[in-house]
């Protein structure tokens, strides 16, 4: 009797709907028309290197920092529902002009803080890389320490 109950059971749970993985929407291309989500400002005429955030309803969020990016996402006040996030790869961009489509997933990037290159709102930036090796080679240069985006201090981020 109990076989049978362990085998209805085993074949009940096989039989469950498995939820498909949600597929991240792909960066948007960076124009004229995008305004940074805090300062309204257009972002293309900041230096150093940008963010987008994409919410589950498709609604493009832009920011002229990737701190601000970053911020946005420890905010308790702003929107939870994100899909998808993605920041510049600096590893061969221009700092005045990091490109329209040069887009990296901002959970996989590494990041430099306290270097000495100041963002798109004069502040200190968290430069991100698609590779580890190349944001300790930009350390190196520049200054700063090396991070993988779990390991960004809050406090970095959220200090003024």
């Amino acid at each position: 009797m109990y076989k049978y109950l362990a085998l209805l059971f085993i074949v009940v749970l096989s039989a469950c709907e498995k939820t498909p993985p949600v597929e991240m929407p792909a960066a948007q291309k960076l124009t004229r028309e995008a305004s940074g989500y805090y300062c309204l400002m257009t972002v293309v005429y900041h230096k150093g290197p940008k963010g987008q955030i994409i919410l589950t309803d498709d609604k493009v969020l832009w920011f002229t920092s990737v701190r601000d990016t970053i911020a946005f996402t420890l905010s308790p006040e702003e929107p939870k529902n994100i899909a998808a996030i993605y920041v510049n790869d600096m590893t061969d961009a221009p700092w005045d002009n990091p490109g329209e489509e040069n887009w990296i997933d901002a959970k996989k990037a590494w990041y430099v803080l306290g270097s000495s290159k100041i963002g798109g709102m004069d502040a200190p930036e968290a430069v991100p890389f698609g590779a580890q090796e190349k944001a300790a080679l930009f350390a190196e240069k520049e200054g700063g320490t090396v991070y993988a985006y779990s390991k960004i201090p809050h406090e970095y981020i959220q200090s003024e």
